[in-house]
């Protein structure tokens, strides 16, 4: 091992845990996993530890540093695993973003504005929400949803009763709609030395909840409102007292930013970093929790984009005869709306870069 090796274990071992093996690796460090079998993507990279098998012990047993894939890690796991081995991002970002009313009541503390809301856990606190809010308005459970699910859009007041039939018989809570030209994200990195460094705005199109593509940076971002987000991630990354990567997923809107959700990971939304900027979000992580100077996030060329292979793997060779095109599969099964991988594109000008994202409809939602 190098001086600088650390031994790294990660919660997880899906294809967050196989990039930021991959990104690490060069830096000299070692890594371990703790994963349900040993066919995820993860499990070549390094040691691999069966859940069932006490897997967290052993994980411990190994690191010297432990992170995490999902923002629904287990919060006592990570209190526990804490007295004996630090854990980056820690346990307050995991239990602030984990829940959305958490997430809400905090950037109401520190003057980002977000949605309207109301938590609500019956049918009759769901139709007093309603009359608050007003409609439309979309209903979400207020833990473990992800890229679409737990949310019912409500329209109007017919649906209400359905809505909580559907995702209902838990907490939920009740967002106000809101109006945006645009759904961006904005990644940011903190180390324990309290430096912090900021990726540039980008614009994410979704379908049906699920990322899509990402355009990096989002076109026609003034200087002004890419200082706003850095300033809400500097007020978030400082009360949290977060190590290693956060995105801030937002909206755009006639009045300014309106914050909707944070993750404290690296995020999917980042993924155009690989080739896309001088230090990878991947790596800047890596070095985050391992007390390591931070990487410039600067962009390596005018634009970038990053297309999800969703479902089905597709026509590669496609992929592969375009020039600056970067192809990264995860190693997993086909199944509808799996993220099996993902393209990185790097261009010149906006033009170039549409004109071969045409050549790449297949993966475009239609």
């Amino acid at each position: 091992m190098t001086p600088i090796s650390k031994k790294i274990g990660i919660i997880g071992a899906g294809q967050l845990g196989r990039m930021m093996a991959m990104a690490g690796y060069p830096l000299g460090q070692k890594f371990a996993f703790c994963g349900n079998n040993n066919d995820e993507p993860s499990a070549m990279l390094g040691q691999m530890f069966i859940e069932k098998d006490c897997a967290i012990e052993s994980l411990v047993d190994f690191a010297d540093v432990i992170t995490y894939e999902s923002e629904n890690t287990c919060v006592e796991q990570v209190r526990e695993i804490t007295k004996t081995v630090p854990v980056f991002p820690a346990e307050k970002s995991l239990f602030i973003s984990q829940h959305r009313g958490r997430e809400k009541i905090l950037f109401g503390q520190l003057d980002i504005p977000c949605a309207p809301y109301q938590l609500v856990n019956s049918l009759d606190d769901l139709k007093k929400a309603v009359e608050e809010i007003g409609l439309p308005a979309i209903l979400k459970t207020t833990t473990e949803g992800y890229d679409g699910k737990g949310q019912f859009v409500i329209k109007k007041t017919s649906q209400i009763a359905l809505a909580w039939q559907k995702i209902g018989n838990r907490e939920l809570i009740l967002e106000g709609f809101i109006k945006f030209s645009r759904e961006l994200s904005i990644i940011a990195v903190r180390n324990a030395e309290n430096e912090h460094v900021y990726y540039p705005l980008v614009h994410n199109i979704h379908d049906d909840g699920i990322l899509r593509y990402t355009i990096a940076p989002a076109q026609q971002i003034i200087d002004s409102v890419q200082e706003t987000a850095e300033i809400y991630m500097q007020k978030l990354l400082d009360e949290l007292n977060h190590v290693g990567v956060l995105a801030l997923e937002l909206f755009e809107t006639d009045s300014g930013l309106i914050a909707n959700e944070i993750a404290p990971r690296v995020h999917n939304s980042g993924h155009w970093t690989m080739e896309g900027a001088e230090t990878s979000q991947f790596e800047n992580h890596i070095r985050a929790i391992t007390g390591m100077p931070l990487g410039s996030t600067k962009p390596k060329q005018e634009i970038a984009a990053m297309v999800n292979i969703i479902g089905t793997t597709g026509d590669i060779n496609a992929v592969l005869s375009l020039p600056n095109t970067y192809l990264h599969l995860y190693d997993k099964e086909e199944r509808a709306g799996r993220k099996l991988g993902h393209i990185n594109l790097l261009a010149d000008s906006a033009e170039d870069l549409f004109a071969t994202l045409a050549k790449l409809e297949q993966f475009l939602p239609k």
